[in-house]
């Protein structure tokens, strides 16, 4: 079983991200759970979400303590404790915009998201944007599946323009656009 933890702020998307793998995972006949960590959220505010992807029936119900993959929206949040909180050695953080990464061990994926959401969106929200370099970093659901899912959960126009995002965030990741940071650190 894959645990993803979702780490952003209340407005950016990180429970329509958790719930959107989860529906991409089931399209790619996967079993899957996406849910959030209930609590006082409003917009800026610090968020939680959790999404799970497996090839078997998925019976735990708790929040995810010790995930496989990290995902924070919000930079200025990777220095809370509670996104560093149970981390593994082999977690991997896929993480919008630059952070200092000598505060983690782990592999880390940088990507501005917020800059293409801008320009795509015109707004911030950077929720759907993560989940295509996700799909692509990690190979755990497909563009297509995440495409679908969005389609599923926005309709005309919105739909269109998110997906849009996924596919260039997508086809970005892997290239200067989307880096190692951790290979930025031994360059230097």
């Amino acid at each position: 079983m894959i645990e993803i933890r979702f780490h952003g702020r209340g407005g950016q998307g990180a429970v329509t991200a958790a719930a959107l793998l989860a529906k991409a995972a089931g399209y790619d006949n996967k079993f899957s759970q996406g849910f959030p960590a209930f609590g006082v959220e409003r917009r800026g505010a610090p968020v939680k979400a959790f999404t799970r992807i497996s090839d078997d029936i998925i019976t735990i119900r708790s929040q995810i303590y010790k995930p496989d993959y990290l995902i924070i929206l919000d930079p200025s949040l990777s220095g809370l404790d509670e996104v560093k909180e149970g981390l593994k050695p082999d977690t991997v953080i896929i993480v919008n915009g630059e952070i200092d990464a000598s505060g983690f061990e782990q592999k880390i994926y940088s990507y501005d998201a917020t800059s293409l959401a801008l320009k795509v969106l015109g707004k911030d929200i950077v929720n759907t944007a993560m989940l295509g370099m996700f799909a692509k970093a990690t190979g755990l659901v497909s563009l297509e599946s995440i495409q679908k899912a969005i389609g599923d959960i926005f309709g005309g126009k919105a739909g269109e323009l998110n997906m849009e995002l996924v596919k260039r965030v997508y086809d970005e990741t892997g290239s200067n656009e989307a880096k190692e940071a951790n290979d930025k650190e031994t360059e230097g």
